[in-house]
C-alpha cells in the first residue's frame, strides 16, 4: 500500500511505499533535511513483528536526530544505540547540495539504485556497495562511496521484502510515488515486511 507521498521540498521530491506482515513493520524509511543537503535511509529491522519494529524505529530515532552527520558515524551512532535489539540492516543516502553530490553506503541487504536522468549518462543506473553484517551486532567496516548528481536523478531504496527483480522495467519518468507504488505492487515478495522509498533529486538550493 501507499505510505507517504511528499510534495516537492527544496532538495527531493520523494514517495515511499510498504507492506507489513504483521501489525508493525520492521522496515522503515527516513527522510530527512538539513542545512545545504537531505539525508534518505531505509531501514530493515531482523526478521519481522514487533521486535523488529522496535529495532527499526531506534534506527530511525538516531537518523533523524542526527541528519546531516557523516555517513560512517550516524551508522556507528545506530549500532551503539540498537545494542540489546535484533538489529538491523540499512542502506543511507546523503545529498549535498553545494556539490551536487550524494554519498551512499549500506550495511547488510537493502538494496539501492540510482538511476541517472540524462539518458545518455554512462552509466545509466548505479548500484550501492553493501557490505554485510548487523548494525547493533556485528557492524563490518563501512564503505562510503560518493556520486555527482544531477537534476532528474533517482534514487531507489528496497528492503528484502521487493523482488531483485525492481530493477527491471522501472518507470524512470513517473512521479517518485508512482514509482514506489509499482514497484512494492509488482515485485513485494508477499513472505516479509516491504518497502520502497524513491527519492528524486531536484537539483541544488538557490
Amino acid at each position: 500500500m501507499s505510505e507517504q507521498a511528499a510534495p516537492p521540498s527544496s532538495l527531493l521530491e520523494w514517495g515511499s511505499a510498504g507492506v507489513a506482515l504483521e501489525r508493525e513493520s520492521g522496515d522503515l524509511h527516513v527522510v530527512a533535511e538539513f542545512p545545504g543537503g537531505a539525508l534518505a535511509a531505509v531501514i530493515d529491522g531482523l526478521g519481522h513483528g514487533s521486535e523488529a519494529a522496535v529495532a527499526a524505529r531506534e534506527a530511525a530515532r538516531v537518523l533523524e536526530a542526527h541528519p546531516g552527520d557523516p555517513l560512517a558515524e550516524l551508522i556507528q551512532r545506530c549500532h551503539e544505540a540498537l545494542h540489546g535489539t535484533r538489529g538491523a540492516v540499512m542502506s543511507l543516502a546523503s545529498f549535498d547540495s553545494p556539490s551536487s553530490s550524494m554519498t551512499w553506503a549500506g550495511v547488510g541487504n537493502v538494496d539501492a539504485l540510482l538511476l541517472r536522468a540524462d539518458r545518455s549518462a554512462q552509466p545509466a543506473r548505479e548500484a550501492i556497495t553493501l557490505r554485510g553484517g548487523v548494525v547493533g551486532y556485528q557492524l563490518p567496516g563501512v564503505r562510503v562511496s560518493t556520486l555527482s548528481v544531477s537534476p532528474g536523478d533517482t534514487l531507489i531504496m528496497v528492503s528484502d521484502g521487493i523482488r531483485s527483480s525492481f530493477v527491471l522495467g522501472i518507470p524512470a519518468h513517473w512521479r517518485p510515488q508512482d514509482m514506489a507504488d509499482s514497484i512494492l505492487e509488482r515485485h513485494g515478495r508477499g513472505t516479509d515486511d516491504a518497502l520502497v522509498l524513491v527519492a528524486r533529486y531536484l537539483g541544488p538550493l538557490p
